[in-house]
């Protein structure tokens, strides 16, 4: 089922039929090397995970997988994750290398964040990078949020950049 739609992909829900996809994705060093992620072990293990994922149940969205339209090609997942012990709303992505500076990054995030003001009555949203990952700190910026602050990203310098609904120009 489509849940969001931009102008060359649609989002939907990530399934167990995906778990090729997602062991691929999480297999490539370079794809999570700023995630504090590790590869899953096998098919399997991506499977089970899928399966054990409940965002979409719990909250109603989560991280969904990014469809290219034309091509009907699975290109990588963006949305929104609630982490409950910050009470905070996360705007995250992740993609295949080779569909890397096409702006799938942007132009999914953009209509995430939309989505969550408009329809779910989400206030703030933040995006948390690496600080030396600059392409996704550059898609955190196009989309509309700003700096905040250092954190700790599992021993790394993180940064944390933000958005409230009231400064939100979709």
């Amino acid at each position: 089922m489509i849940l969001l739609e931009t102008k060359r992909t649609y989002l939907r829900e990530i399934t167990a039929d995906d778990a090729e996809k997602a062991y691929l994705l999480n297999l490539d060093s370079e794809v999570i090397k700023y995630t504090g992620d590790s590869s899953f072990e096998s098919i399997d293990k991506a499977r089970e995970f899928l399966e054990d994922y409940d965002h979409y149940k719990k909250y109603g969205f989560g991280r969904w997988g990014v469809i290219d339209k034309t091509e009907n090609e699975f290109l990588g997942w963006c949305g929104l994750k609630y982490t409950k012990e910050l009470d905070e709303f996360d705007i995250g992505f992740r993609f295949f290398k080779k569909y890397w500076n096409m702006g799938y990054a942007t132009e999914t995030a953009k209509a995430c964040i939309d989505l969550g003001f408009e329809k779910l009555g989400i206030t703030e949203i933040v995006g948390r990078a690496r600080k030396e990952n600059i392409g996704s700190i550059r898609v955190l910026e196009k989309i509309g949020l700003v700096y905040s602050k250092h954190f700790n990203f599992d021993g790394q310098e993180g940064v944390i950049y933000k958005i409230e609904k009231n400064k939100w120009k979709g």
